[in-house]
């Protein structure tokens, strides 16, 4: 039953109440209700269904941006991990430099030194006639000589060659670094459209959110018995402005991490830091549903974590919920993140506690950012507040 529908009744039943036999019989009151209601219950009916359409439109453009966002995170992690590798480049490419002009030294001095020695052949030193013993030293220099040379030409050549596979992978390297930052600018592109498809379709729930509000304001001017509705409505708003039931200030990690999620009772930490505004099992703002788990007011943009070590098993737009994601602990428990604006994991990620899963938003249709936060066993939800360190 819609908040409107509930409106309705409740003006039902106000004005039964209020029937004065001094106005018109209470039979032409009642008929003139009835079509009152007829006419605002076939304006609902038209509502609903344009607000099926706007939730299918809201759905996919929450997801748009969400998959957008976690393109542009995955395209910063390899634009950071190419800048790293082309620092290592450079730093390899510097030491190679060094490397051969100290190889080159030495062959300078090597050619320095055999120069000045002479350019004696050896048949010329066997032809001699010089002292046998003082031949073979000569000899045997002009081989050390010769040896050491080829030793370091060889050397340059191949660190020669090794800078010029350096410059190669460097030029590459840079390639890559243009083409991923000509791709960053694609996606924010994309992510700049789905923003706005996305506020398009919020302009509309705006819209019949406000016709509706006209409805109901040309009924209070109609009907003074609507009284109890107006108080009603000021309770309503009175508690969303009230403060919220308790503040979090701390983040999970991953210190329980390898202990089964049943030991880990009274030990966990909520997954952002921000205002939880309800208490489980109470009623909705101006429902008879009940909260299932806790609703934590936080600035959109806000890192989520996961409350302890898991794998995903959800990671998808779902209507009430918007951007979802579920993490399966083992042993039937499961914790569970909505309204998120962006989601990082997908499903079969491995994760440990105190990762980041999401980023905190208002997909769904709500009006405020924050994180909608359930703990479940075997599928039947319980509270929160039992699992957190207080």
């Amino acid at each position: 039953m819609t908040a409107l529908t509930r409106h309705v009744l409740l003006l039902c039943i106000c004005l039964i109440a209020g029937i004065n036999s001094t106005h018109a019989s209470p039979q032409e009151e009642l008929n003139n209700l009835r079509k009152q209601i007829s006419e605002l219950q076939k304006e609902l009916e038209e509502t609903s269904e344009s607000q099926s359409e706007a939730t299918v439109k809201l759905r996919e453009s929450e997801r748009a941006i969400s998959n957008s966002k976690r393109k542009l995170a995955e395209l910063s992690l390899q634009h950071r991990a190419a800048e790293q590798a082309l620092g290592r480049l450079q730093q390899q490419a510097q030491q190679l430099e060094k490397d051969m002009q100290k190889q080159q030294s030495m062959l300078s001095k090597l050619l320095y030194q055999q120069y000045l020695g002479g350019k004696q052949e050896y048949f010329k030193l066997l032809l001699n006639n010089h002292d046998p013993d003082q031949t073979a030293r000569e000899m045997r220099y002009y081989e050390y000589i010769a040896r050491s040379r080829s030793t370091w030409l060889k050397m340059l050549r191949t660190n020669l060659a090794q800078l010029n596979e350096v410059v190669q992978l460097t030029q590459q390297k840079r390639r890559d670094i243009a083409a991923l930052q000509e791709e960053e600018n694609a996606q924010n592109k994309i992510l700049e459209k789905d923003k706005l498809a996305r506020q398009q379709v919020l302009s509309q729930f705006a819209q019949q959110l406000k016709q509706q509000r006209n409805e109901i304001g040309r009924l209070q001017r109609n009907e003074n018995q609507l009284t109890q509705l107006v108080a009603k409505l000021a309770k309503m708003l009175a508690r969303k402005k009230s403060k919220g039931v308790f503040s979090n200030d701390k983040l999970p990690d991953n210190r329980f991490d390898g202990k089964p999620f049943e030991q880990l009772k009274g030990k966990l930490t909520l997954p952002v830091m921000g205002e939880v505004v309800n208490k489980f099992g109470s009623a909705r703002p101006d429902s008879t549903v009940l909260w299932k788990g806790l609703r934590l007011r936080a600035e959109s943009g806000q890192p989520v974590k996961a409350v302890a070590a898991g794998r995903v098993v959800f990671a998808d737009w779902l209507r009430g919920f918007g951007n979802l994601l579920i993490i399966d602990h083992g042993e039937g428990y499961m914790s569970l993140y909505g309204n998120n604006e962006s989601l990082y994991k997908q499903v079969g990620d491995i994760l440990r506690g105190g990762d980041t899963v999401a980023a905190v938003g208002n997909s769904g249709g709500n009006e405020d950012s924050g994180v909608y936060f359930e703990i479940r066993h075997r599928g039947e939800p319980t509270d929160p507040i039992k699992w957190i360190a207080r």
